[in-house]
């Protein structure tokens, strides 16, 4: 089933059922393979009819495309989810304190753990959130921590995602699509539940009132509009939590405050959960082009007017260079050792690094430092020579935008292939949400799966897909 090269969560490297399948493993061998392949197909339908698509740019005018889902599940267990979650809260309680900082005393440059030009010549910084403190001193409200695993108990953080982290719809709707086809399977196995995540965003988000709030909070979600890539999941999570969904020509400042149009006039918003970058939020302090916005909106923030969900600003935190000081931030700000690990990175804008990058690409990952969706990076072991020896031109012209890292060998979980099934790199994306006096962690996340034998890039974007992640009751 799986070679010695890598871990595979269902059947260890000795090919034996690992615990937390063992269930799953006495439920599947009764099963047909035929019934599955229907049940497969019944899910794509399902997916289909409720209209489940993300956008996909660069392909006739953002084609439409369903993510591919797998009927098997990805499986933890109750003892792997406990340590996992404490390493991520403790990673997104440093991320605020870090964000924080760096807007206001600096300390950890001060201190000398952090390079002062990290900072100061990062696109990702936002000089007009300096000195300004989000209601309740919250910056991520939502956070999506991809990780990987390479062993039984080895986990890594491979990015931060603290700008605006998407896939909780695909989880949500994920496991609504496994609980219907196979309601017996959740009598046998205890699995903990995801179900009640939207009603824990509202309530998370509606305690992180700014200080205008007057009465119950008015919540929206902001999207830039149909076209996004994931709009499907704005309209989704506004239905599920019962706000307005908005853009930006919704909305306008009114006796300071940011209003809605409504049929009985314009009303306040507290919280606005907004899915659309920094860059295109407010034309009249970032980019003036833009439509997505709304003018004056940073204005009526930092007077304490309106909660913006993830804070502006946030985004210096996904940046893969500032991620390679990870462990010496969450070292700094909470006193403790990083219990997640990072996966080993070179800056390519240290010239020693850079000349090891070059000497070794045949067998590194080398990523753009704000890149997202797996563009724009280079798998040395699957490029072609002229691949690499192009990426090196690009490297050597612009150095300081590239970080790179070993290969890992990810963990596998089986998919079912054609007609038996068969092992496929996986990582995982949980969702946490932080209000000013609680972290919740829903319990497994979104597990993206590569369809391709082989592949390392398990992005929807490049073709993966997805599967339902179960954590076992303990």
């Amino acid at each position: 089933m799986s070679g010695e090269s890598h871990f595979d969560e269902m059947y260890g490297r000795d090919g034996k059922t690992r615990g937390p399948y063992s269930e799953y493993c006495g439920w599947l061998s009764d099963e047909d393979v035929s019934r599955l392949r229907k049940k497969s197909v019944e899910a794509e339908t399902l997916f289909r009819r409720t209209g489940i698509t993300f956008n996909v740019y660069g392909m006739e005018e953002a084609a439409e495309r369903l993510i591919p889902f797998d009927i098997v599940p990805r499986i933890i267990s109750g003892r792997e989810w406990s340590r996992l979650s404490k390493g991520i809260e403790q990673r997104v309680r440093a991320i605020n304190a870090f964000l924080h900082d760096i807007y206001h005393g600096q300390e950890i440059i001060k201190a000398g753990r952090l390079p002062a030009e990290m900072i100061a010549q990062n696109d990702a910084f936002l000089p007009k959130m300096i000195g300004v403190t989000p209601p309740g001193g919250v910056y991520t409200h939502i956070v999506g921590t991809d990780l990987v695993r390479t062993g039984e108990d080895d986990f890594f953080v491979l990015e931060d995602n603290a700008r605006t982290p998407s896939g909780v719809s695909y989880m949500l709707e994920n496991r609504e699509t496994m609980l219907h086809m196979f309601p017996e399977l959740f009598s046998k196995v205890k699995v903990q539940n995801v179900s009640n995540y939207p009603r824990m965003l509202r309530r998370s988000l509606g305690r992180s009132v700014p200080d205008a709030c007057d009465g119950g909070p008015t919540i929206a979600v902001l999207t830039p509009g149909i076209h996004n890539s994931a709009y499907y999941e704005h309209a989704f999570l506004a239905d599920q939590m019962n706000v307005e969904l908005v853009e930006g020509h919704d909305l306008r400042v009114v006796d300071g405050r940011v209003a809605m149009r409504t049929t009985r006039g314009f009303k306040p918003i507290d919280v606005l959960y907004r899915r659309v970058d920094d860059d295109f939020l407010d034309p009249l302090n970032f980019n003036p082009e833009s439509q997505l916005g709304v003018p004056g909106i940073m204005d009526v923030y930092r007077a304490g007017g309106i909660t913006i969900a993830n804070a502006p600003g946030t985004g210096i935190s996904d940046d893969k260079a500032i991620y390679s000081y990870m462990p010496d931030i969450v070292e700094f700000y909470t006193g403790e050792q990083a219990i997640l690990k990072n996966v080993p990175t070179w800056r390519c804008s240290e010239p020693d690094a850079l000349k090891y990058v070059l000497d070794n690409l045949a067998d590194l990952v080398v990523k753009e430092v704000h890149g997202s969706g797996g563009y724009g990076m280079l798998v040395g072991p699957a490029a072609s020579k002229k691949e690499i020896a192009d990426f090196s031109k690009k490297l050597e012209a612009n150095a300081a935008n590239y970080i790179a890292q070993p290969t890992l060998s990810l963990s596998t979980v089986p998919i079912l292939a054609k007609s038996e099934l068969a092992p496929r790199h996986v990582d995982l994306r949980p969702f946490v949400l932080v209000s000013p006096d609680k972290i919740d962690i829903t319990p497994g996340g979104l597990t993206r799966v590569a369809l391709k034998k082989g592949s390392l890039v398990v992005n929807s974007s490049q073709g993966g897909g997805t599967k339902d992640t179960w954590v076992l009751e303990e």
